[in-house]
């Protein structure tokens, strides 16, 4: 786990400064992130007890699996984000990158404003706990990326 100034920084995560694929702009990626998801999710995505789940070491998991993409764009703090699709797109490619990048496929496909705003329209709601869950199990029976 990192702390201090090296995990609240887009450097951090980096190496060689390069941004992930779907990313544009790391620091805007990174401030979008510390404005709309960080106060629940936590500065290092261990998530906060039944508020927002850990996203560290499991997020990436998701675009692993049928449904899981879907999922990522529909639960309820992306799909009701304040954020435009494409700045959405763009925080949900460097939060995978950032905290689970070690099971990103490398068949990976960022996700685009265009997928963002369609998934988005259809929130989950009661729901999203359940799925994610099921998604996960799903995920680690599947095995390594």
């Amino acid at each position: 786990m990192m702390h201090g100034a090296a995990a609240q920084t887009p450097g951090g995560a980096a190496t060689a400064g390069a941004a992930p694929a779907g990313v544009g702009d790391a620091r805007r990626a990174w401030q979008n992130w510390t404005m709309n998801c960080q106060g629940c999710h936590r500065v290092d995505g261990t998530g906060s007890a039944g508020t927002a789940p850990g996203l560290a070491g499991t997020v990436a998991k998701f675009v692993r699996v049928s449904g899981g993409r879907e999922y990522l764009g529909r639960v309820p703090g992306v799909a009701t984000s304040p954020l435009s699709n494409a700045d959405l797109a763009e925080v949900v490619n460097w939060m995978l990158w950032r905290f689970d990048k070690e099971h990103l496929p490398s068949t990976f496909q960022p996700f685009t404003a265009a997928e963002i705003g369609q998934l988005r329209t259809q929130p989950l709601r009661l729901e999203a706990s359940q799925m994610r869950n099921d998604l996960l199990r799903k995920a680690d029976e599947s095995g390594p990326p």
